[in-house]
């Protein structure tokens, strides 16, 4: 005999409204119909409170001390996946992608096997790896390291990359599609080995935006950041926004990388196609001050809240913002509810990676979820129907 859960008095987030319904969660953790009820029910009321899909993270480098680009052996570097796997449901993120940016092609062959998409009932699910690099504009690199950069047509991906980790590790590249040989890659990245490719750390014109998009590519990295600004004569990335068939993109909700108007404005231009991430770092719940570097970035590191930078610069590295903060980030700047805002860190997620057992609820889909307040805040989070993480007061297991 069949088990199953039943939550009920529950408002449920789906496609932007809020939906009262119960969710009923199987003995496997998959979402199934509410009706008929296995006989062998639980019921667990959750008294007219607000859920919503985990969170996806699409580019996250590291937090808690550990980077994604830091090698020192395998012991150590499969410590920190489960460090931050078992932290990130304390922000919602029941899913994210690994970020590993422009590094040597030596430590993209130590790090990517590591990172292969890899289920998780205990914490965040590895969903795969982000390459941020080494494809991109020296001139828009950013916190990345410029010798460490390719040109497409003179690196293949295999080269980079590694086969194997081409077939079964990688889901996401950014890329500057403007690269001599980059149309090509980003062809045979989408074609080959069904790889999303994101457009970012780029010069790129409007017009070779769009023939980024022909080619295949069907996001936008960290939108604004790393790219020309919107101009009206000359739109850049950014314009690509308004075409008949736009990209998703991403953005970072902080007011460090961006202005709040500017994140506002982007949400409210594509709602259905606009994506939060943090793009955060390694010093991400550690105490401000100066931290050594790494792999992607050979220089100190100020930690002042939030921001990061490469010491004794402006140049900034990235954002200690958790995802949570985001999506209320955006409530507040947007003046949107909780049931749209999380849109950008569920749904949209899923129908930019085609994702199919998660970022919505619908039967057969994971039952990860989070118990929100109407101001955003995660108070619960779920996974495969079992709660593992509340916030202090709210109760845990």
């Amino acid at each position: 005999m069949r088990n199953a859960t039943q939550f009920i008095n529950c408002r449920q987030c789906i496609n932007g409204q809020l939906v009262a319904s119960p969710l009923t969660i199987d003995e496997d953790g998959l979402i199934i119909p509410s009706t008929p009820l296995p006989p062998s029910t639980t019921t667990i009321d959750l008294k007219n409170q607000i859920i919503a899909p985990g969170f996806i993270e699409i580019q996250i480098n590291g937090a808690l001390g550990f980077h994604f680009a830091n090698y020192v052996d395998s012991v150590s570097y499969t410590e920190g996946i489960q460090k931050l796997s078992h932290y990130l449901p304390s922000t919602g993120v029941t899913g994210f992608y690994p970020t590993v940016p422009t590094v040597s092609t030596d430590v993209f062959h130590s790090v990517l096997p590591f990172l292969k998409p890899a289920q998780s009932s205990k914490g965040a699910s590895v969903l795969g790896a982000h390459v941020e690099g080494p494809f991109l504009a020296p001139s828009k690199k950013g916190a990345h390291n410029a010798e460490n950069m390719h040109v497409p047509e003179k690196s293949s991906l295999e080269d980079v990359y590694g086969e194997h980790n081409l077939k079964n590790v990688i889901e996401i590249v950014t890329m500057a599609p403007e690269l001599p040989g980059a149309l090509e890659h980003i062809e045979k990245l989408s074609n080959e080995y069904g790889i999303c490719v994101s457009m970012g750390h780029s010069v790129a014109t409007y017009e070779e935006g769009m023939e980024g998009l022909k080619a295949g590519a069907n996001l936008l990295t960290h939108t604004f950041n790393a790219m020309n600004p919107l101009h009206h004569r000359d739109p850049g990335l950014v314009g690509t926004i308004s075409s008949a068939q736009p990209p998703y993109f991403s953005c970072i909700a902080d007011s460090i990388h961006l202005h709040p108007s500017i994140v506002s404005l982007l949400y409210h231009t594509r709602p259905t196609h606009a994506l939060l991430t943090t793009d955060s770092i390694e010093l991400s719940g550690l105490p401000d001050g100066t931290y050594p570097g790494h792999a992607q970035i050979p220089h100190p590191q100020q930690k002042t809240g939030n921001k990061v930078t490469i010491a004794g610069t402006d140049t900034l590295i990235g954002t200690c913002i958790p995802l949570d903060q985001c999506v209320r980030n955006l409530m507040d700047w947007a003046k949107v509810p909780v049931e749209k805002a999380v849109m950008t860190v569920t749904e949209n997620v899923a129908d930019a990676l085609a994702l199919e057992d998660r970022g919505k609820f619908g039967v057969g889909m994971r039952g990860d979820f989070v118990v929100l307040g109407e101001d955003g805040e995660v108070r619960e989070t779920w996974l495969l129907g079992r709660r593992i993480w509340a916030k202090r007061g709210e109760g845990s297991e």
